[in-house]
């Protein structure tokens, strides 16, 4: 498969619940509001995610990509959106102390 054909399932479908680093990607796009917490990038190809990556990296620039440089704002949304998606991938099974190829 062709590198303009492949696509992201989605965070519903992806490895191990979202937790991986297009996961990642996608909440904190959710966590910037570049996209909306609804979106999960289902059947988006590898442009379109590298271009959320690239907005999502500028983004974070002023903060250090430090949570804890946030403001009280976002810093509230990145807490509510990543424990959800904590919680969800951990009663899937997800366990951060595996490696990935477990």
């Amino acid at each position: 498969m062709s590198r303009q054909n492949k696509v992201y399932p989605g965070l519903e479908q992806d490895a191990h619940a979202g937790m991986s680093p297009t996961g990642n990607i996608v909440r904190d796009a959710q966590v910037f509001g570049l996209i909306p917490e609804t979106e999960t990038c289902i059947g988006w190809n590898v442009d379109r995610i590298e271009q959320l990556y690239d907005q999502v990296t500028a983004a974070w620039m002023p903060y250090g990509h430090l949570v804890s440089r946030l403001p009280d704002e976002l810093r509230q949304r990145h807490q509510r959106i990543y424990t959800a998606a904590i919680t969800r991938a951990r009663a899937l099974g997800w366990d951060p102390e595996l490696p990935d190829d477990e």
